[in-house]
């Protein structure tokens, strides 16, 4: 008996997605100007670069919090609070706008609320790619400024 193998298709990509990867220095620059735009849509790159230079940020000013004012557990960290103040708007938008590149009201954030479950679905949303074509939250996205 003889068993072909079978390549795999590669899957063209829609011209309507982006055909490059958003820069990491694109991505926290596009989502510190629209830091209240939660119309429109932003694509994987731009959400995960943004999420990497806020864990980022987050490390340096909780070392900065320790070394200040000491690493107790009661110790003030006001330097990570004012960063995460800061910034909870511009997350907030991108993880809206996020939504709306699968054709999704950006308040499905409010699964986060649902124990385990819901933290996991938003996690799936993020990660899978949106949808293709335009759809009523606007065109995709282009990846450019």
């Amino acid at each position: 008996m003889v068993f072909f193998i079978m390549q795999p298709q590669m899957q063209t990509l829609s011209a309507a997605r982006p055909a490059n990867m958003m820069s990491i220095m694109d991505a926290v620059k596009t989502c510190l100007q629209q830091y209240v735009g939660f119309d429109g849509r932003a694509s994987r790159s731009e959400y995960w670069w943004f999420l990497l230079v806020l864990v980022i940020a987050g490390v340096v000013t909780n070392i900065l919090d320790g070394i200040i004012f000491g690493f107790g557990l009661t110790d003030p960290t006001w330097i990570s609070s004012a960063l995460n103040l800061g910034l909870f708007l511009p997350t907030l938008a991108v993880v809206f706008r996020r939504l709306h590149d699968h054709g999704k009201s950006g308040w499905n954030v409010c699964w986060v609320f649902l124990p385990v479950l819901g933290l996991f679905y938003l996690i799936y949303l993020m990660i899978i790619d949106g949808e293709a074509q335009g759809n009523a939250y606007g065109p995709a996205p282009t990846n450019t400024l």
